[in-house]
């Protein structure tokens, strides 16, 4: 017999063998009907997998995201399959799950997929999946599986194979179809009620521009229709978020192929709304005792090669820059953080000086493939609102709250109201592949586990997954339409102090190594306006939309008394423009609203003589005749109370 521990920390025994579906049919049929895999001691695993020793088990459903990614990874397989038997001679690269749904890339020889045969891609889909297609794992050795995908003709598989040991390889099989893959999967086809092909796209196979390009076809299914419908309606709504679409609509910011792909032009009213981001971000920074400094924007090739972000960037990032001098190079950076290693290091510290803190709103390069680049939210040169902390071991708790501090102040501001904190800490069962002493790592795990329960945040607790230079805290947030955006990290590091050789003299007299903290509640400034822009619908909170304030005359005889209340925001420090345009004053009001402006004044005869202006607020209407210095301070107390004194 074996000991079973289930999420309540009830503890329940069954015969060694066990499976997780046979431990849930225990419990109740229902259950066993909504299971689609495991978690059995932290490792996701098929539902039909036996158990051999005492376990913690998590029966995975549709509603955890795992039990989601094990659907979207079967129903890779099913879609597969799908291609197979409708395109004969398809060949297949890899096919994961993704955030929402999954993909799969395909080798279709002169055979073409578009739009038009999706429909039949689905019907065929959803008739093997209603045959409750078993999916059965086979381990299997690796000169039989080279031997399947040989007699198969399979050039990506047998690829893939070779880079993997004897005696850890899987095989799966559902209906017709057999593929090389370590899983874990559906007990069968069953639960895949709902299927929709989303997209087709092109993919050079392993993501190198030198290699094929595959077909890259992406799906997503669900285990009930109407799941499927509300997807696709927020798919709909997605759309009319696009930050592309919004960003040009608002004059937001602009692409050029003459300068380059993946090369971001902040036109002026995109550029105003990142300044206002900067300088609240710097105010709150100053507050928080943040030093700015300032670094180039490259660096000797042998910065990087010391940092190990050579290595780790180098295939992604643009060529070293050689001078005239043999064998000189310098690289443009691809993380700010060496830089700030080199300035803590020009001169000695004590550690009375510590915690030391320098910001920056750095910009760095990195070459992403032109398949992989998407507007604002994956580019070739991005700003980081980086900072990094020296600070002593004992420091890390306080600096922890600190940070997390500044990113509340940031999410109360722009209403990101929804978000979960993950900790990622050791995988507690391999402490080999992280640097730093033990006793580093526990005072650092200990002080990210104090703060979250501390500040009562909404947690998750990742194991395995810290840096290998220490562990870390990413802010998950939820915007407007549910889709989940990771805004903000806080990462505690060990390895570039050493790399660097950085110190500080302790109340011992003696050498010590301090602890870097990185931490960027924005990220990138590019993928944080992306994100801001889809989240608010362009729709920015008061004090930070480029254009607050448009004025409308009624026709041009008003035009002066226009320019005098333009005049008068202006010195009031509100941002204000006029309509002049000889148009119908409805059609002005529709256009402002398109342009997501939040206040209209209006002007006419009235207005002029009692030097008023009526009020009209986007999304909500008339709102009355003020004076001017009353309608400064309405505006004025709105965007301090958006604020919050921050």
């Amino acid at each position: 017999m074996i000991n079973i521990t289930l999420p309540d920390n009830s503890v329940r025994q069954y015969e060694k063998g066990i499976t997780a579906l046979e431990i849930a049919r225990s419990i109740s049929e229902g259950l066993a009907r909504n299971v689609l895999s495991a978690e059995v001691n932290g490792e996701v695993i098929d539902a039909t997998r036996p158990i051999e020793n005492d376990s913690s088990v998590k029966l995975l459903t549709w509603r955890d995201e795992k039990g989601q990614a094990t659907m979207w990874h079967s129903s890779a397989h099913l879609m597969a399959e799908t291609i197979e038997h409708l395109y004969p001679g398809a060949k297949f690269g890899i096919g994961p799950d993704i955030e929402n749904g999954f993909y799969y890339d395909i080798d279709l020889g002169n055979q073409v997929i578009s739009e038009n045969d999706f429909k039949k891609i689905e019907d065929k889909m959803l008739e093997f999946a209603r045959e409750k297609q078993n999916y059965i794992r086979k381990e299997i050795s690796k000169a039989d599986a080279i031997k399947y995908f040989t007699e198969k003709g399979d050039e990506y598989k047998l690829e893939l194979i070779n880079e993997l040991e004897d005696g850890e390889i899987t095989f799966y099989e559902s209906g017709n179809f057999v593929d090389l893959c370590r899983g874990p999967h559906l007990p069968d086809t069953s639960p895949i009620k709902a299927v929709k092909i989303l997209s087709v796209a092109g993919a050079y196979w392993r993501g190198d521009e030198n290699r094929k390009q595959l077909t890259r076809l992406y799906g997503i299914t669900f285990p009930k229709k109407k799941e499927l419908d509300e997807y696709l309606e927020r798919l709909e709504e997605a759309k009319k978020r696009d930050h592309r679409k919004i960003g040009k609509e608002l004059e937001l910011f602009t692409f050029s192929q003459a300068v380059g792909q993946g090369l971001p032009l902040w036109l002026p009213k995109g550029a105003h709304l990142r300044e206002k981001l900067e300088n609240f971000l710097k105010k709150v920074q100053k507050e928080a005792g943040y030093e700015p400094v300032i670094s180039p924007h490259i660096g000797n090739v042998n910065l990087y090669k010391t940092s190990g972000h050579y290595d780790k960037y180098g295939a992604d990032s643009f060529q070293p820059i050689s001078t005239p001098i043999e064998g000189e190079e310098f690289f443009l950076k691809p993380m700010n953080c060496p830089h700030h290693c080199e300035i803590y290091k020009s001169k000695p510290h004590s550690y009375k000086e510590l915690p030391i803190r320098y910001s920056e709103f750095g910009t760095v390069y990195r070459y992403e493939q032109s398949g992989e680049l998407h507007g604002l939210t994956r580019v070739r040169g991005f700003t980081q609102d980086d900072a990094h902390i020296f600070c002593t071991p004992d420091q890390v708790k306080g600096e922890f709250i600190g940070v997390m501090d500044i990113v509340m102040k940031i999410f109360k501001a722009l209403e990101f109201n929804d978000y979960t904190v993950q900790i990622s800490l050791r995988d507690p069962e391999d402490d080999k592949k992280y640097i730093g002493s033990k006793e580093n790592w526990d005072k650092a795990e200990k002080a990210i586990l104090e703060v979250a329960e501390e500040t009562g945040l909404n947690t998750v607790i990742e194991y395995g997954e810290a840096a290998f230079y220490g562990p870390k805290m990413d802010f998950m947030v939820r915007d407007a339409i549910g889709r989940k955006w990771q805004l903000g990290t806080i990462q505690v590091d060990y390895n570039l102090p050493e790399r660097f050789e950085l110190e500080y003299t302790g109340s011992d007299n003696e050498k010590h190594r301090p602890v870097m903290i990185h931490r960027a509640p924005f990220g990138s400034m590019e993928r944080f306006v992306a994100v801001l822009i889809e989240h608010t619908s362009g729709k920015f909170p008061i004090w930070l939309t480029p254009d607050q304030v448009i004025i409308l005359p009624i026709s041009e005889k008003y035009q002066k008394y226009a320019e005098k209340v333009l005049s008068f925001l202006n010195n009031s420090d509100l941002r204000a423009q006029i309509d002049d345009r000889s148009e119908k004053t409805g059609r002005k009001i529709r256009d402002a609203e398109l342009k997501r402006i939040p206040y209209m004044l209006i002007v006419g005869e009235k207005e002029e003589m009692d030097e008023t202006v009526s009020v009209r607020k986007q999304g909500e209407g008339d709102k009355g005749t003020f004076s001017l210095i009353d309608f400064v301070k309405h505006v004025q107390k709105e965007i301090e109370t958006a604020l919050d004194n921050n």
